[in-house]
């Protein structure tokens, strides 16, 4: 038997475990508690808690991973998150005027709507929006999909704290995708950049050399505002430096890609009338309608097929084609093949034409306008970095314009009748004396050229709205285009197209839009007085 004072079974000895037992088996309910129960103690904490049991209750809405919990956090983010006053129901609330319709967070029902003054808003401090974005982040963050984990790490950039490290650190060690890891690590600098270490600080702006993240350039610029370290602040401005300069040079890119967007639908909008305008000689004022028929023709055909807009899309390109290829060739038909030889009267006919078929798409489609949708391929942008973003409709339209021009030419140098066109073109008389009909010819190339303003119409459906003056913004520049390039000649229609949307968009940001064209219309007249037949002329008989 042992003494007393030294028996190992002593109440004294006893006790400790005693109460860690008992302490077990009160908290045990509490880590089996029911995820439904969690989330509506966590909400019943919202409604009536202080700031501090609020943050409690954000950690077991959080805790309990109920699908919900997402929602009502960006909802209390956005201070879209209320409670009604008389029995204390957490909703959300959409406030018109002094009305307020409002939903159960808990159930999803829609409860109708009630006044302002029934409801009462869930408030937050600074550390509670640091903690649900944190808490966002981290549900964004187990997603399957990487893109959705990068934008989480992205969003969580903006509002990084020292506390976040220790978030960071604990993503970073479980991820795997490559992208998913350059922006965890990116947004670990920028906390070490607000450490008061400067080993650390040092480190982390040789990870940071060449970021073009806007969140690193801010945190940058606040650095340079608040550091006294002469090496920390020498450092960070060599690395903005750096980024200064790439952001620059991608700026260019992008303005350089804007400018071949404009100038192929300056092309896609003049190569018709250069082909009409270099064969026939005709001035043809109504070219801008033409376009404008292709538009029209693929918004009837998207009503016609509303659920099914990529289809639509493709098949307005053969039936714009038609239309306004069959009206052109009417045009001709009935109008010009009288007025050959008269440049003065062929002008103003066609400008009769013009208005002609202004008031009637005025009065068939009324004269507001119309908004023709795009498939879903052509939509968003192509992101080549942070700071540079492609938007893919004008990718699509700028390779869309190639194609049509690659399959204009193949037309006019591999086919019988392009052989046609082009030896109308250099002499009519002597094509006349080989058999070639000219009258024939006279009507199909004015066809073909109007064919190709209603594809051009096509591709302005994606850019803009259709309207019944959508024509007349690009009848202008499509002469332009055609004068510049060299009259007939579809090469220098596509360079000339090319250089004159790139020219416009690098004078835009300096001069404004109004200014930018009137510089290149101005550039253009003494162009042309010093080289009147373009920057490709026409060589043999064609050039008389």
């Amino acid at each position: 038997m042992y003494p007393a004072e030294t028996c190992p079974c002593t109440f004294k000895t006893l006790l400790p475990l005693l109460l860690s037992a008992l302490i077990l088996l009160l908290a045990a309910p509490c880590h089996g508690k029911d995820p439904e129960a969690q989330f509506r103690e966590g909400t019943t904490l919202l409604v009536q808690g202080d700031f501090e049991e609020k943050h409690t209750g954000i950690q077991k809405i959080a805790a309990s991973g109920d699908q919900r919990a997402e929602t009502l956090f960006l909802a209390l983010l956005d201070g879209k998150l209320f409670h009604l006053k008389k029995d204390k129901t957490l909703v959300y609330a959409t406030l018109d005027n002094s009305q307020a319709e409002i939903k159960s967070v808990l159930s999803g029902e829609t409860l109708g709507t009630v006044s302002h003054r029934k409801i009462k808003k869930i408030t937050i401090n600074n550390s509670l929006r640091s903690q649900l974005k944190d808490l966002l982040a981290k549900i964004d963050l187990k997603s399957a999909d990487a893109r959705i984990r990068t934008d989480a790490v992205n969003k969580l950039m903006l509002s990084l704290s020292p506390a976040s490290s220790s978030l960071l650190t604990e993503l970073l060690e479980t991820e795997s995708n490559s992208d998913v890891r350059e922006a965890l690590t990116t947004a670990m600098a920028i906390v070490d950049l607000r450490s008061l270490d400067s080993d650390k600080k040092l480190l982390a702006l040789g990870q940071l050399q060449g970021n073009l993240k806007p969140a690193v350039r801010n945190e940058l610029q606040r650095l340079l505002s608040e550091e006294k370290d002469i090496n920390i602040r020498s450092k960070a401005e060599s690395v903005l430096s750096t980024i200064e300069t790439k952001t620059t040079l991608y700026g260019l890119v992008e303005t350089l890609f804007f400018g071949l967007s404009l100038g192929s639908v300056l092309v896609l909008a003049a190569i018709g009338l250069a082909i009409t305008f270099g064969v026939i000689g005709v001035i043809n004022m109504a070219h801008g309608e033409l376009i404008m028929l292709g538009a029209y023709t693929t918004y009837v055909i998207q009503q016609l097929l509303p659920g099914s807009i990529g289809i639509a899309l493709f098949l307005s390109i053969p039936a714009a084609f038609l239309v306004s290829g069959l009206t052109g060739i009417a045009i001709e038909r009935l109008v010009i093949r009288f007025l050959y030889g008269r440049p003065l009267e062929t002008l103003l006919a066609t400008f009769g034409v013009s208005l002609i078929l202004q008031q009637a798409v005025r009065s068939i489609f009324s004269p507001l306008n119309r908004s023709v949708a795009s498939p879903a391929w052509m939509s968003g942008s192509w992101q080549l970095n942070p700071i540079l973003s492609l938007t893919t409709n004008r990718i699509t339209i700028l390779v869309f314009s190639l194609l049509v021009f690659t399959g204009l030419y193949l037309l006019l140098k591999k086919s019988s009748i392009g052989l046609q066109v082009r030896a109308v073109a250099q002499n009519r008389n002597m094509a006349r004396a080989m058999g070639i009909r000219a009258a024939k010819v006279d009507a199909l190339t004015f066809g073909l050229g109007s064919g190709i303003a209603g594809i051009a119409g096509v591709a302005l459906s994606q850019l803009t709205n259709v309207g019944p003056n959508l024509g007349q913004a690009y009848i202008i520049d499509s002469f332009m285009v055609v004068v510049f390039g060299g009259v007939g000649n579809l090469w220098g229609t596509l360079i000339g197209g090319l250089s004159l949307g790139v020219a416009n968009k690098f004078l835009e940001p300096w001069a404004g839009a109004v200014l930018a064209k009137i510089l290149i219309l101005v550039f253009i007249i003494l162009f042309i007085q010093k080289r009147p037949q373009g920057l490709f002329p026409q060589k043999g008989r064609a050039a008389g």
